[in-house]
């Protein structure tokens, strides 16, 4: 059972994002987190990267279902295009590079 385990022990077990909401006992919408659940995962892996963790356990998980709360809520009053958590969404028009011919064919003296 996860009560006996550490936040550390616990959070490695943890697969999903309800998972994680419900590990930290975060009221969801399940179809919010249906649309939105790796969004929501990287954003809470993305506000994660910038926090420095206490060392005591409790002050850690209270940092966690912060972080993990505001982390979904962004989904929850926007969505993942305008959100856009993921480099895909960064990208512009498709890019075009030009590559001449001749650097793709073989010349007849290169291949003596």
């Amino acid at each position: 059972m996860t009560d006996d385990l550490t936040l550390e022990e616990a959070m490695e077990d943890l697969v999903s994002a309800e998972d994680f909401l419900s590990y930290f006992e975060i009221d969801f919408d399940p179809s919010v987190v249906h649309v939105n659940r790796l969004h929501i995962l990287q954003r809470y892996h993305n506000y994660l990267s910038k926090e420095v963790l206490p060392e005591d356990e409790a002050a850690q998980r209270a940092v966690y279902t912060s972080l993990l709360t505001k982390a979904y809520q962004d989904f929850v009053a926007s969505d993942a295009l305008t959100e856009k958590v993921f480099k895909v969404f960064h990208m512009h028009e498709p890019q075009t590079q030009f590559v001449p011919l001749t650097s793709i064919t073989v010349n007849k003296k290169d291949a003596a």
